[in-house]
């Protein structure tokens, strides 16, 4: 199976076929995915086409994150993910396409499917390393910018006396989902990358808090203390 070819031939669909305005969904963001996922999968028994396809599509339908109908993104992204395989690479093998539809379906957070294959462990975890760190960082307050979302809550940026709330503050999101993902990751080498990448968010939210305090030079030792992974 000559992986860089399908691959070629995905990205060229992806130019042709696939726009948007949301730059955490982008194609950037699938061939991120799909590198983080080939780093998951070293010396692991994996279907590569499988992988590839997965990570490439994992995404082609991603509603925004205050719509009612979110969790099922993953479930709309796979059914459209066979129908554009079906009709745009009548030469994609159908003995695939169960298992890029599981890893698709299985990916989000908010879907609750539990995975069930290599494929779809990779896959989850790979997209949710983009969840973490400085890309993930940005991708947090890059979708806060479109929804309209304030940045934090400036008479009380760490909920230390009100609920959290990631639909009206940006750095809520790190506690309300992202600094327990590390927990959530199905691979070994995933739940190492993850948790690096957590302290990362744990760094920013002490020299944030610092910073706030009117220290520019240090971190803030509560709020790693409190909150480091």
């Amino acid at each position: 199976m000559d992986i860089p070819r399908w691959q070629q031939r995905f990205d060229a669909w992806f130019a042709k076929h696939y726009a948007t305005d949301d730059p955490s969904h982008d194609i950037a963001h699938f061939r991120r995915v799909w590198t983080t996922a080939q780093r998951l999968a070293e010396g692991e028994d994996v279907d590569a086409l499988v992988l590839l396809t997965a990570c490439y599509f994992h995404d082609i339908v991603s509603l925004a994150k205050n719509d009612p109908a979110r969790s099922r993104s993953s479930v709309l992204a796979a059914e459209k993910t066979a129908q554009i395989l079906r009709d745009d690479f009548p030469d994609f093998p159908e003995a695939r396409l169960p298992g890029v539809r599981h890893a698709i379906e299985a990916h989000s957070h908010s879907a609750q499917i539990d995975p069930l294959t290599p494929e779809a462990r990779i896959l989850q975890d790979a997209d949710r390393l983009e969840s973490l760190g400085a890309i993930g960082m940005a991708r947090v307050f890059a979708v806060a910018g479109r929804l309209g979302f304030a940045l934090f809550d400036p008479e009380d940026p760490f909920a230390d006396r009100r609920a959290l709330d990631d639909t009206r503050y940006a750095l809520d999101h790190f506690q309300r989902k992202l600094l327990g993902l590390p927990d959530t990751m199905q691979t070994e080498r995933g739940r190492e990358m993850a948790r690096h990448s957590a302290a990362y968010l744990v760094e920013f939210m002490a020299k944030l808090s610092a910073e706030l305090k009117g220290d520019f030079q240090q971190l803030d030792p509560e709020i790693v203390r409190r909150f480091i992974p």
